[in-house]
């Protein structure tokens, strides 16, 4: 399976989700992706992944990500990459093991990917 063809599915998936698919960026949010760059989210995006997903252990799973106050959070929400219990639900991902570079690269680019859909909506 292809890249493509795999967001293809996860995004449908995610679409039918009513909790995924209730969630879209507000204009503030566009307005604030607008000024700071797309580089400057995706940034965002790896820092908060690397700090509060990727370690085996995370204290706080299921409250890590707030529901509001980063697009980047709003995003998570929206792509089940906001624990690490939506992560290994939608994204197979075990519990209890450190994330793996390449694994944490493909979860921000899951999210980036919503992000620039929202940004064309």
């Amino acid at each position: 399976m292809t890249k493509e063809e795999w967001y293809q599915q996860l995004f449908s998936r995610l679409e039918q989700s009513k909790f995924r698919s209730s969630f879209h960026l507000k204009e503030k949010d566009k307005a604030y992706i607008r000024e700071k760059g797309m580089d400057t989210i995706r940034r965002h995006a790896e820092d908060f992944i690397a700090k509060r997903e990727a370690p085996a252990v995370i204290p706080n799973d299921g409250k890590q990500t707030p529901m509001q106050g980063h697009p980047v959070f709003i995003a998570q929400h929206a792509t089940a990459t906001c624990c690490r219990g939506c992560i290994y639900k939608w994204h197979k991902m075990r519990p209890g093991k450190e994330l793996s570079k390449v694994q944490q690269e493909y979860l921000v680019d899951v999210i980036m990917t919503w992000i620039e859909g929202e940004m064309k909506r």
